[in-house]
């Protein structure tokens, strides 16, 4: 059993830079390890401050030795590895702005992942691509359909034997109010618009959310989320490392493979905190096994925090049955309501006080009302609180003019604080867009109770039948409850009926083994559950093979790309009514 040790430096937050904090914990902490970084196949390697200043000081020295200048844009594409670490801090101390993009992966499209890539070379306009010798190929090709030749750089021919000293290095001495790094949306590929975040912006969130989860030198952050996602980048990366707190790193890819992984190390590390989607919670209680948990212990996970897709109950009871003899405990269950454009976090649940739960009725909800219900009904849903805003962070629910809304009345989710996006890059049409009087509107619908927000949908992603509200996650939790059904493999979304007058909702969900006379079984029980359990008549359940369903670069199923490929490919052929 590993017991890391941290010391958490007096840091002026208000005036940091990402390099400046780098530098501050490598003078007075040379020795303390910041991260372990976990692999399948490897011991764990244990990086020090000290280390990792060096070693992105390579990086950096490589950076301008290409010509790369302050404030130039650096796109980082490599796996899980201490490259990827020393690559984004190098970025950092050359002064640039790092933006770490995806993989592609089996659930990305290759078509789509290429072009999205192109787009995004010309309009971040980069200065350069740190990338792996195998992938090179991919980012040429990219590279050669844009208007913009930026240098490619692999990580492998970095010399750490022959790296500048980091005082003479253009990053150390930064502005606060300058960009420190770029997000980007998990849309269907991932590349999508940029979120910019100054340091100012970044500290005062790191500020803020640690004061909201109770942060201690004493925690250990555990997390396997992949760093080109805000939960990832902000949670499980930045927050630690910037703050002081060990973190403890494992590859995406092998929590996939061996999800009792995680587990593993929080057991062997102490571990404190750790954040995870909604999927995880049921993933984990369903693919680990019984053999795969001898002598682990969950007895020191103070904060299991639940953020980044729609939050389920029935997921947090699933998790917490599974897990309850290892030593988890009920109040170590929390929400969070997070994005990109306020660096992360905006709410936070269930530190201080269990998590709010919330019975309300569904058929009130399709008229925008939260109505609470006190006795069970197949057509009622208990919804999870995400929490009270930080301290820094106000939140509204307003309507489509931008007034506000009263308490329990579903409105768009509107939030502004000291820690928003600077502007989407190179995108001041998208940025103006984004603001009213001052206000970001997320583009997520929601209602107040009290001050505790609940999270109902995605403005995008409604669906409306008949001028009744129809929230799509609803549907593809009701249909991921039939036997054959997993929550993750199923899309609900609305198509506009011409003879109809309104939307049709259409399902589609994926199966392990697509034989015709089951797949007909499981649309039929998939309809039955969700007529049952919801305020519609569902018609429309077409049944997939494994891998027909498209996937965010986060995971998450890319509602509208999916309704783009049921209109191409099942339209064009099959009757909407077939559900084979």
């Amino acid at each position: 059993m590993v017991s890391p040790r941290s010391t958490a430096l007096p840091v002026d937050l208000k005036n940091a830079t990402l390099s400046s904090v780098l530098v501050e914990y490598s003078e007075h902490a040379p020795d303390q390890v910041c991260i372990y970084l976990l692999h399948s196949t490897r011991p764990a390697l244990k990086i020090t401050y000290a280390q990792l200043l060096a070693r992105a000081a390579c990086f950096a020295g490589a950076l301008n030795q290409h010509g790369v200048k302050r404030g130039d844009v650096v796109i980082i594409i490599l796996d899980h590895s201490q490259e990827l670490i020393y690559a984004f801090f190098g970025a950092v101390l050359a002064g640039a702005i790092p933006a770490i993009m995806p993989f592609l992966t089996e659930k990305l499209s290759p078509v789509q992942y290429r072009s999205s890539l192109t787009a995004l070379l010309d309009i971040t306009r980069p200065g350069a691509m740190i990338t792996c010798r195998e992938f090179e190929s991919e980012v040429e090709q990219a590279s050669a359909g844009s208007s913009v030749s930026p240098v490619i750089i692999a990580a492998e021919n970095i010399n750490h034997s022959r790296c500048d000293p980091p005082d003479n290095i253009e990053g150390i001495h930064g502005d606060p109010d300058e960009i420190a790094v770029l997000q980007h949306s998990s849309g269907t590929t991932g590349l999508q618009k940029g979120v910019a975040l100054s340091h100012r912006a970044v500290f005062n969130q790191l500020h803020s959310y640690a004061q909201s989860i109770h942060l201690d030198p004493q925690d250990v952050v555990v997390s396997w989320l992949p760093l080109y996602h805000d939960m990832g980048l902000i949670a499980g990366f930045l927050l630690p490392v910037m703050l002081g707190v060990p973190l403890v790193l494992m590859s995406p890819f092998d929590w996939v493979r061996a999800p009792h992984r995680l587990l593993k190390a929080i057991s062997e590390y102490r571990g404190t905190l750790c954040w995870l989607p909604n999927f995880a919670y049921n993933f984990c209680a369903l693919k680990i096994r019984e053999s795969d948990l001898q002598d682990v212990d969950l007895s020191s996970w103070r904060a299991a925090i639940n953020c980044s897709e729609p939050m389920y109950w029935s997921s947090h009871e699933m998790f917490l049955e599974r897990f309850r003899p290892y030593g988890l405990r009920e109040d170590a269950l929390a929400t969070c309501y997070a994005m990109a454009e306020n660096v992360f976090a905006v709410t936070q649940g269930g530190i201080q006080s269990p998590t709010l739960i919330d019975a309300i009725d569904t058929t009130a909800l399709t008229t925008g009302h939260a109505v609470k219900i006190d006795q069970d009904d197949s057509k009622n849903v208990k919804l999870l609180s995400a929490g009270k805003s930080l301290g820094n962070t106000s939140v509204r629910v307003v309507d489509a003019q931008g007034q506000s809304l009263p308490d329990r009345t579903v409105g768009e989710i509107a939030i502004k604080s000291n820690c928003m996006l600077t502007g989407y890059y190179n995108r001041p049409d998208l940025t103006e867009q984004a603001f009213i009087e001052g206000w970001y509107m997320s583009g997520d619908l929601g209602y107040l109770a009290g001050d505790e927000l609940f999270i109902t949908g995605r403005k995008k992603d409604l669906i409306i039948v008949g001028g009744k509200n129809v929230y799509p996650q609803d549907i593809e939790y009701l249909a991921g409850q039939v036997e054959g059904v997993h929550l993750g493999r199923v899309a609900a979304f609305g198509v506009y009926n011409d003879r109809a007058g309104t939307e049709d909702v259409v399902v589609i969900t994926e199966v392990d083994s697509l034989d015709e006379q089951a797949g007909i079984q499981i649309a039929d029980q998939v309809r039955r559950q969700v007529t049952r359990g919801s305020d519609i008549a569902l018609r429309h359940v077409h049944i997939v093979e494994r891998g027909w369903l498209l996937k965010t670069s986060s995971g998450k199923v890319a509602r509208a790309a999916n309704r783009e490929k049921y209109q191409t490919e099942i339209l064009g052929n099959t009757p909407p009514s077939d559900s084979s």
